[in-house]
């Protein structure tokens, strides 16, 4: 009996409509059809407006709080296992609750296992994701996990600058394997901010490792949420006789008085990915778009093809 070959098609929730469309646009397909119900309560109920039984079903869903958009990636998944779908992939460009990947004080959950467990018990069969907040939340999962690096995308437009005497900086502590693994690639120094904080987002002191005087910097993170580490960064720098601070950042999360920040800072640019669509534009930030290597390692996950080369940290 001949092999019979397996459709794909590819989904979109609500949250990430944008970024499918240009991810479906360049892997040479369109977005299957999907219709969400809401309730007068709240409640939402996606369906599926076409057959995937049988097919490799991509969902594309980034899950950044509020959980209504972790709710409906679970739904969508729920729905395509029942719908007898033959493998189902959830491509999530920004895995929210990240920052909970361990008990950092006594009674307090581990949220990114949690989702890891949800994710696998909704019907997800494989997870596409990028630039996770800590790489260990691979080992969360059971299923396999394709992590990829935010700096496909970023180092072509770095190199396209052309800055003379470039540093690349790490905000704190945490990302100086990042900011390391950038510098040797574009053969440049590395400086690290040391940032001390009274709670969550409040930061307290700041100091910098490193000479930046006379230096064109580029800071380099996972994510911005409140924009205080990275306008505190740029200030600092600044003060210390740089010629020029940017921001690469993959996840604009951008709450609070994030833009605001941001557009008061010493910062030249901030640049980031659509991995989660942005509140409001601003002239300091500049999106480079993750479509494209998204729908290459879906089109190479689906011929069983190698990812490696995708891996250009």
């Amino acid at each position: 009996m001949p092999e019979v070959s397996t459709a794909v098609k590819i989904f979109s929730c609500n949250q990430s409509r944008d970024l499918a469309e240009k991810i479906a646009e360049s892997y040479g397909s369109k977005l299957g059809n999907v219709i969400t119900s809401t309730y007068s309560d709240g409640e939402f109920q996606p369906s599926f407006e076409e057959s995937v039984r049988g097919s490799r079903v991509f969902i594309i869903g980034s899950t950044h709080p509020g959980s209504d958009h972790l709710m409906e990636l679970l739904l969508m998944l729920d729905a395509a296992k029942r719908a007898s779908a033959r493998h189902i992939t959830a491509v999530i460009p920004y895995y929210g609750w990240a920052r909970q990947d361990r008990k950092d004080k006594p009674r307090v959950p581990i949220a990114a296992k949690l989702i890891a467990k949800m994710l696998e018990t909704a019907g997800a069969t494989r997870i596409i994701t990028m630039d996770l907040h800590a790489d260990q939340i691979q080992g969360f999962f059971e299923k396999p996990v394709d992590h990829l690096f935010a700096s496909t995308v970023f180092l072509p437009y770095l190199r396209s600058l052309n800055l003379d005497n470039l540093t690349i900086a790490s905000p704190d502590m945490g990302g100086s394997k990042r900011a390391y693994a950038y510098s040797k690639t574009m053969e440049s120094d590395v400086v690290i901010c040391y940032k001390q904080r009274v709670k969550a987002n409040v930061i307290s002191h700041m100091e910098l490792i490193g000479n930046v005087e006379g230096r064109n910097v580029v800071l380099v993170d996972d994510m911005v949420d409140t924009a205080g580490t990275l306008s505190k960064a740029a200030d600092l720098m600044m003060e210390r006789g740089a010629l020029s601070v940017r921001a690469i950042c993959t996840h604009p999360v951008l709450s609070g008085e994030a833009y605001e920040r941001i557009e008061n800072s010493k910062l030249m640019e901030l640049i980031v990915t659509d991995s989660i669509p942005l509140k409001k534009k601003s002239d300091k930030i500049r999106v480079v778009t993750c479509a494209d290597l998204f729908a290459d390692v879906m089109n190479r996950v689906h011929n069983n093809r190698s990812i490696s080369s995708k891996f250009i940290m």
